[in-house]
């Protein structure tokens, strides 16, 4: 007697963020029967509570900043207002719009897309329960975990919702708060901080490392501190959070140093909570690094068959690492060996200005005791930028002393995440830091800042003093 709730497939998904959609429409592009199962909105975090959100807001405040330095362009504006319920609604267009395109990509390719949850029951075996209440056992050659993360509910920090935020509860304020309190300085906690300090709100960030984006290079930091200067953040550093209480009259932090501020609302904004309970890992022995999946370079587990991409295997929490560690399981789970290679992974900041980075940076060079030629060229020697009135920052590339090889890249300035592209692809291919600088850039551009730095690698950069090599 056949089981009606059986289901055969070539691959099975868990979890539709940027990793596991990815993965369910290749492995369909290569003539698999896929089934994606996913329990909450198709598009994961990225898409519909981090990248593609706070990206459409980071948009609405640098329309409010154009819009309020348009006298030096000549541009006579007045009365200029914001309007958050407004930008929000727009960021919630944009998400469906985007989630809506996703849907059909996945119809288009047929994959089967199954709304509810999933618990691994054996290698092969899937067990579903669906949001109507149906149970579905699905068979399949592969299974891929790619249930991503959450922000940390961190006990201590009393978060509700209402008041003290995660990243979820920022996204859907409709009034700008008039005083906001970030706890943690990095990527998330400066990305909010630029947000609602453009929106109006008075932003104090609380870190507890020596500085904020304590992962960049100094230098590039520095960038970013002086402008949260300039913009009225006030920043933080070297101090822990001791409680913090919500009341009627607002929330007050109270630091370890005995300081108290009252604020309207409090942003948490550290660490991330890997998704990976209820999953029946344990009982199938897949081994775990405490809370995150542990995965080889071929994203597969210790059980064969099963394998996770994505936040819940810790290794780098970025929805494009996500993506193309779907397309490295997929096809190995198909047959079709493939490795996952780190070593070329750029990542992009949206504060103000940007900050973009790809492999090794100064700092890391010099802790780990590696050699390096670094060129630099900042913005304001270059007319595009002079001409868009924006003059902060610099491109700095990494390069190898010898064979020239471009080993990094960091960039702060406008347009940073788009400027990275290049030496991005420089890292991956093994290119030098001189083929960059004979290739001919198109004037005037913002990329001719990415051939100047390559060129001021060996002191030759042609519109800036040269430091003698």
């Amino acid at each position: 007697m056949v089981d009606e709730k059986m289901r055969e497939f070539d691959v099975v998904v868990i979890g539709g963020g940027p990793g596991g959609y990815v993965a369910a429409i290749r492995g369909a592009q290569l003539g698999a029967k896929v089934a994606l199962i996913e329990r909450d909105k198709i598009g994961g975090t990225c898409l519909n509570r981090g990248c593609i959100p706070t990206k459409a807001l980071y948009y609405s405040a640098k329309a409010l900043n154009s819009a309020r330095r348009a006298g030096e362009f000549g541009v006579n504006v007045s009365g200029v207002s914001f309007d958050l319920a407004k930008a929000v609604t727009r960021k919630g267009d944009i998400v469906r719009q985007l989630a809506g395109g996703v849907e059909q990509l996945l119809k288009g390719n047929k994959v089967e897309v199954i709304r509810g949850s999933g618990v691994v029951e054996a290698a092969g075996r899937v067990a579903v329960t669906t949001t109507a209440g149906a149970e579905v056992i699905a068979a399949t050659k592969a299974v891929i975990i790619a249930t991503g993360s959450e922000p940390a509910m961190i006990p201590a920090f009393n978060i509700d919702g209402k008041n003290v935020l995660t990243s979820t509860e920022m996204l859907e304020l409709k009034e700008v708060p008039r005083s906001l309190l970030v706890i943690g300085g990095g990527v998330m906690g400066c990305e909010f901080a630029t947000l609602f300090a453009a929106f109006g709100s008075s932003v104090t960030i609380v870190e507890l490392l020596p500085a904020i984006l304590a992962t960049e290079d100094k230098m590039v930091s520095r960038v970013i501190g002086k402008r949260f200067k300039e913009t009225g953040v006030n920043c933080l550093t070297e101090v822990s959070v001791e409680s913090v209480e919500a009341s009627e009259a607002g929330v007050k932090t109270r630091l370890k140093d005995g300081r108290e501020f009252l604020t309207e609302k409090v942003l948490v904004s550290i660490g991330r909570s890997f998704n990976s309970k209820g999953l029946g890992l344990e009982k199938n022995g897949v081994k775990m690094n405490r809370t995150a999946i542990a995965v080889n370079d071929g994203m597969e587990t210790n059980v064969k068959g099963v394998y996770a991409i994505g936040d819940v295997t810790g290794k780098m929490l970025l929805a494009h690492v996500a993506s193309a560690q779907g397309i490295v399981a997929v096809s190995n789970g198909l047959g079709k060996a493939a490795t996952m290679d780190y070593s070329a992974i750029p990542g992009g900041i949206f504060t103000d200005p940007e900050i973009a980075s790809v492999g090794l940076r100064e700092k890391d060079a010099a802790e780990k005791g590696i050699a390096v030629s670094v060129g630099r060229f900042p913005y304001a020697a270059s007319g595009k930028a002079l001409g868009m009135g924006e003059t902060d920052g610099f491109v700095q590339i990494v390069a190898d002393p010898g064979a020239g090889k471009v080993l990094g890249c960091s960039i702060v300035g406008a347009h940073a995440t788009d400027l990275l592209g290049e030496v991005t692809l420089a890292v991956k291919a093994g290119v030098t830091a001189k083929e960059i600088a004979e290739t001919v850039h198109a004037h005037p551009t913002l990329p001719e800042l990415v051939m100047e730095a390559a060129e001021d690698v060996h002191g030759m950069a042609i519109h800036k003093v040269g430091r003698k090599r």
